[in-house]
């Protein structure tokens, strides 16, 4: 089979959260709602269009949120059901293919190459899945068809919400030379702004440069740029993906700057890692320390030892050389977090990932 041949269906839900809470609750219908905690510290989980239009997003503080929208409605998270209603959705995607891989609760990308329906056009799935998830479920979702994960991707985020996109391989390339770079998979602001000083701003601009410069600007991830640019991504969708970490975060109420403070606060998370790790018998060997400071900028930094990180006398020394390394002192923390990843090889097997206008006829 030729990369082109095969048929990948990624299936993104609307405001997933909080077209749940609207769901579920008729009051909250048609009216601004995010999903979080309205007090100082909180932060917004997820908005309804109807917030969006004001600005709000996603991982914006609660404060700035409601400075955008006055009249913003939050409701409190329910986990529980946001994952109950995941796995209703990912019902209807098992009656068509069991090569399904969830990047979330509510993402997942389809290879429906071969289904069980042993429907021809892709396109034709997604709109069934589309219309299931509304019919039995009261929610809706966006589909984008290709040839690829990347630009299945980028399809299901075009015509968003409760859109459709096909991207045909015979149009593949004329779409991404206009596609602008922050579109791309993987280009994050600091990414695109270094892009844009090399006068790479579209899909066109970045497939006139080689290979060798982008792999010299941007280490491996240029060769993955030089590709996506040509309209290629040979990763398959994987029904199983290996837990590569394990995490966690602590926001704090105020900001800390003073070294006992920060200290405390950093063995609050190293105990709850250690004590995430346990239950999944999760063995790596690389500790990774994150650091958000009060303008919400952030860092990040790791080490790697020979030896597992399963313990906290093992892991709470190597957060503290880690913690040498940033500058708290005049930039305040807001969020520290430590996660474990780099687990061996005979560690992963078995283990289950858990997290949570082109249109054609003819494909």
């Amino acid at each position: 089979m030729t990369m082109i041949e095969r048929k990948i269906i990624h299936i993104d839900m609307d405001a997933f959260y909080a077209s749940v809470e609207q769901r579920d609750n008729p009051e909250l219908r048609g009216k601004p709602v995010a999903v979080g905690h309205a007090e100082e510290r909180g932060v917004v989980a997820a908005a309804s269009y109807e917030a969006r239009r004001f600005g709000v997003r996603s991982a914006m503080s609660s404060l700035k949120a409601k400075r955008l929208c006055p009249q913003l409605i939050f409701v409190p998270g329910r986990m529980e059901e946001y994952q109950a209603v995941s796995r209703q959705i990912h019902e209807i995607f098992h009656e068509y293919t069991d090569i399904i891989e969830p990047l979330s609760l509510d993402e997942a990308f389809l290879d429906v190459t071969e289904n069980k329906p042993g429907i021809l056009l892709a396109v034709d799935i997604a709109k069934e899945i589309k219309q299931k998830i509304k019919e039995r479920l009261n929610l809706v979702a966006s589909a984008g068809v290709s040839y690829n994960k990347f630009l299945a991707k980028i399809a299901s985020d075009y015509r968003k919400p409760d859109g459709l996109c096909t991207i045909h391989p015979d149009q593949s390339l004329k779409f991404i030379a206009r596609l602008p770079i922050e579109r791309f998979w993987g280009v994050g602001p600091v990414t695109a702004k270094k892009m844009h000083s090399l006068g790479i701003h579209n899909g066109e601009q970045l497939r006139t440069r080689s290979l060798d410069l982008l792999a010299r600007e941007f280490g491996k991830m240029g060769a993955v740029y030089y590709d996506f640019s040509r309209g290629i991504d040979l990763r398959p969708v994987e029904a199983i993906r290996i837990r590569k970490s394990i995490g966690c975060e602590h926001t704090l109420e105020k900001d800390i700057n003073k070294h006992s403070s920060v200290i405390i606060e950093l063995y609050h998370v190293a105990v709850e890692l250690v004590g995430r790790l346990a239950p999944k018998k999760f063995r790596g060997n690389t500790l990774t320390l994150k650091i958000k400071f009060h303008d919400f900028n952030q860092i990040t930094r790791s080490i790697t030892q020979p030896k597992e990180l399963t313990t906290l006398e093992v892991i709470l020394p190597l957060a503290k050389q880690l913690l040498k390394e940033v500058d708290y002192e005049q930039h305040p923390i807001r969020l520290i977090g430590l996660s474990v990843s780099n687990p061996r090889e005979e560690e992963e097997k078995g283990e289950v990932w858990e997290q949570l206008s082109f249109e054609f006829s003819d494909w």
